[in-house]
């Protein structure tokens, strides 16, 4: 039973990280300032919530196994407090970062329409301190003779940074007008 834990703990963390570099990706693409021009925007918005929504569930049930097993010390309130695992205190407190941010992300986007919007807007950047937390942990945590486990943490990594990297250069698809406009006197 101990054995079936361990790894369901690990192959839902694996989960866990593609789903969330998945909505980093689409994240990135609906804030970016170039949308994605054959694909409405709102079907992408509603992907990368379901998607946020099954990173959430399999990270439940990856930090489940992993406080349920008994093969490494992490308890309960190591999955909400972070560096206090008897396990790797310092890999298990990225995750567990990780895991408060995707907290503190759902909550105020399921009080998205109550809260200010610059609330939840300056709550939702956190994401981009979410996802590198999650990578980190996956990848110190990983295990170092499964190549599979590695290529997919450097898998969601490159991935993840190129949707970054495309975010931070992108421009709007009228960037001249829009130089142009701000460059006219105001009568």
């Amino acid at each position: 039973m101990n054995e079936l834990l361990w790894y369901t703990s690990r192959a839902t963390g694996v989960v866990s990280l593609a789903l969330l570099t998945a909505v980093l990706v689409l994240g990135a693409l609906t804030a970016g300032r170039r949308a994605p021009h054959r694909v409405s925007p709102a079907v992408v918005m509603g992907l990368h919530r379901s998607l946020a929504l099954g990173t959430t569930t399999f990270l439940i049930a990856h930090i489940a196994t992993a406080v349920g097993e008994t093969y490494v010390n992490i308890d309960l309130v190591s999955a909400f407090l972070p560096f206090t695992s008897g396990y790797e205190p310092l890999w298990v407190g990225f995750g567990t970062i990780a895991f408060d941010l995707v907290l503190a992300l759902v909550v105020t986007s399921l009080l998205r329409h109550r809260l200010p919007e610059r609330l939840w807007k300056a709550v939702h950047v956190l994401a981009f301190a979410l996802w590198p937390s999650a990578v980190v942990h996956g990848w110190a945590m990983g295990t170092a003779n499964q190549p599979l486990l590695r290529g997919s943490t450097l898998a969601c990594a490159a991935i993840g940074l190129a949707a970054l990297a495309w975010r931070v250069v992108s421009t709007h698809h009228d960037r001249d007008r829009r130089r142009a406009v701000a460059l006219q006197e105001w009568s």
